[in-house]
């Protein structure tokens, strides 16, 4: 795969805005994915910005600025099994290692969890402290129901990755006109960044143009792309053209997922020629067969003619 390169790719997405006031009158709100879909021995970034109303005031006062990752509840000080990273006393617990990213002073609280196991798969609240006592709050978009956890970002673990996304122009499943200009796109998620999957085609025609990124999506997840351009030719007809997906795991052998699509390239008739039987010298009175052969598609619709 070539070099990866960070850009920015548009889609439409969805996202959580948790959005809450203190009892003091702040205002303060958190963007994270509904879900993020992680794989088992690998890890997995968790996009998340804040916003707290006069927060470079409150910033000013602020000697110590904490992070917290809460499991299951947001809830916070009642039961600390629920606590599994507290960056103001280096707790991590549940996980083999996790990793602030995000600076907090700029409003930045994206998150790695690394090792991921299935029994990861929960809920979980991002909480900030700003010592001495100048703000404290979980992000929690429903102050009158703790449990309610349908508004904050939920890791779900899983075994097997979803098969790479294969998008084409034109349609390649239905037949294309010789010399068009074809392009494949491959995506496959990449929740873990620092490990992303490495894509690879399986059936490249002569004339193809490959380009793979590591692009960032506008939910700040990330996905690799692979776009492959090419003129089609006939000797490209009927060929399945696969999009290998081989994602890296920390302990376990790699995952391996694919799409496959066959390509039809419509053409006039090609590498004619006649086949001649016997093809030795004969003798007067013996009978020969003259057979012409010719590539064509659709090839229900050619004719022969015969000349002397």
């Amino acid at each position: 795969m070539s070099g990866l390169q960070i850009v920015s790719f548009i889609i439409i997405f969805s996202s959580v805005l948790l959005q809450t006031h203190s009892a003091d009158g702040v205002v303060y709100s958190a963007v994270l994915p509904h879900t993020v879909t992680a794989l088992t021995d690998s890890c997995v970034l968790i996009p998340c910005t804040f916003i707290i109303s006069t927060f470079e005031e409150k910033l000013q006062k602020t000697k110590q600025i904490y992070g917290i990752w809460l499991k299951k509840t947001p809830l916070f000080g009642k039961d600390e099994s629920s606590v599994v990273f507290n960056s103001s006393k280096n707790i991590i617990q549940g996980f083999r290692h996790i990793e602030m990213i995000g600076n907090l002073t700029e409003r930045n609280c994206s998150t790695v969890f690394y090792n991921i196991m299935m029994n990861h798969s929960d809920p979980y609240y991002f909480r900030i402290e700003m010592e001495p006592n100048v703000f404290r709050a979980t992000f929690n978009t429903n102050p009158h129901n703790a449990s309610d956890s349908s508004k904050t970002v939920r890791i779900n673990v899983t075994d097997s990755p979803q098969p790479p996304e294969l998008i084409f122009s034109p349609d390649v499943s239905k037949s294309v006109m010789e010399g068009t200009a074809v392009n494949l796109i491959c995506s496959a998620e990449a929740p873990c960044p620092k490990q992303p999957p490495r894509l690879s085609w399986t059936y490249i025609p002569k004339s193809a143009n490959i380009i793979t990124q590591l692009q960032e999506k506008p939910d700040k997840t990330h996905s690799v792309f692979s776009s492959m351009t090419f003129n089609a030719s006939y000797m490209d007809h009927k060929m399945n053209i696969s999009c290998t997906a081989t994602y890296p795991r920390n302990i376990s052998n790699n995952t391996t997922v694919n799409s496959t699509v066959m390509l039809r390239v419509m053409f006039p008739p090609k590498e004619t020629r006649i086949i001649i039987k016997p093809s030795a010298s004969v003798t007067v009175g013996t009978n020969v067969t003259f057979t012409c052969q010719s590539k064509a598609s659709p090839s229900n619709n050619m004719t022969y003619t015969c000349n002397e």
